[in-house]
């Protein structure tokens, strides 16, 4: 009987303790948050002060109250949507044909080592030549408008996503490897049984840095060949001297692109939590 009332004190003590943690992680994150909304309070509030008094050029900065004015004059003539769902989709079909496209190329560079030891040079420079370059080429090619545009977010993407992607498989530990063929594993069946899973959580953290590549790339994108959507917007203001058209976009794109990392981080979190 006492080691019955031992145990359950015992149980009690660890669910109280957790309880507390849990409550102390929650007001942790409660405080970030705030801490977060009122550094950006503060910072619009003085951004407003600043421009009423003088203090800063409203032509070049524009302030708040003007950007607020910007956006209800573009929801109300039926632009606000348009130009955001056009990028937004543009971004979105980036995105996951650079992770797919790499993927795939990473997979191909791992299953034929001699192929991948050729390409890795041509990985590198491609790599770090500035695809901007290309915008002209594409143009010429594909025209102006969607293609273009998909195509360079995709010369951005895509050798990211495969250097990121097959350093995740090269680093699996040769061991594993080792183990599923002494049992007479193929090299198809160790892939999908231990390298693909293995790397997972690898290709989940490489969908952040490619989620920024796909924004950057859809954004040069539409400077270069554009005719709807935020990046399309902020060249238009400058050519016509809108500066509050330009600050408008860049907040919109701020926003859009930090809704978009938030839910590709739930996304991450899933996957790794499942994976690991």
């Amino acid at each position: 009987m006492f080691k019955n009332l031992k145990k359950a004190i015992v149980r009690k003590a660890e669910s109280e303790e957790h309880r507390d943690y849990l409550f102390n992680k929650k007001l942790e994150s409660f405080w970030v948050v705030f801490t977060q909304l009122t550094i950006l309070l503060v910072f619009i509030i003085i951004w407003e002060w600043a421009a009423n008094k003088g203090l800063t050029n409203t032509f070049l900065t524009s302030k708040p109250s003007k950007v607020w004015s910007t956006i209800v004059r573009l929801n109300t003539s039926g632009q606000l949507f348009h130009h955001i769902r056009i990028t937004v989709m543009e971004t979105g079909v980036s995105f996951i044909l650079g992770t797919i496209i790499g993927t795939l190329i990473a997979i191909v560079l791992w299953w034929w080592k001699f192929l991948s030891r050729v390409l890795d040079p041509y990985l590198l420079v491609l790599n770090s030549l500035p695809k901007v370059a290309l915008g002209p080429l594409f143009i010429i090619i594909f025209g102006l408008g969607f293609k273009s545009i998909i195509a360079m977010a995709l010369a951005i993407t895509v050798i990211t996503t495969t250097i990121v992607v097959y350093s995740g498989f090269r680093n699996v530990d040769n061991n594993y490897l080792k183990l599923v063929k002494t049992f007479g594993a193929s090299k198809s069946t160790s892939f999908i049984k231990v390298v693909l899973p293995a790397s997972i959580p690898t290709i989940a953290s490489a969908l952040r840095v490619n989620l920024g590549l796909s924004w950057v790339g859809v954004i040069v994108g539409e400077f270069l060949t554009g005719r709807a959507g935020l990046g399309y917007l902020a060249i238009y203001g400058g050519q016509t001297y809108q500066m509050d058209l330009v600050i408008t976009s860049v907040i919109l794109l701020a926003i859009a692109s930090a809704v978009s990392y938030q839910i590709l981080v739930l996304f991450e979190n899933h996957i790794k939590q499942k994976y690991s």
